[in-house]
């Protein structure tokens, strides 16, 4: 991986403040970035939560290709993502 790389993800890690991160994405990304982290983020919990691809497309009016990535990833064996999402879904059903 690229030190670069590694460098912006280290200040990404050590950002623990919500309205810092915000302030960051504003200033790194474009909100056209944003939206579409913001679309993967949605595909990939819309998945999680059993919904199928087509959808998925239909509700967002994207192409299947768009979510099949995200459906091999949460398959796929030691997936960090699907951790994050067990995680986060557990959370949200202990509150």
């Amino acid at each position: 991986m690229k030190t670069v790389t590694r460098e912006l993800m280290n200040v990404f890690a050590r950002t623990n403040d919500l309205k810092e991160m915000e302030a960051l994405f504003r200033e790194i990304f474009t909100p056209s970035e944003i939206d579409t982290l913001t679309l993967r983020w949605q595909l990939l919990k819309d998945l999680y939560e059993g919904k199928t691809q087509r959808r998925i497309a239909a509700e967002h009016k994207i192409s299947l290709c768009k979510i099949t990535r995200g459906s091999k990833l949460l398959k796929a064996r030691g997936s960090y993502l699907k951790k994050v999402l067990d995680e986060l879904y557990e959370k949200r059903d202990g509150d």
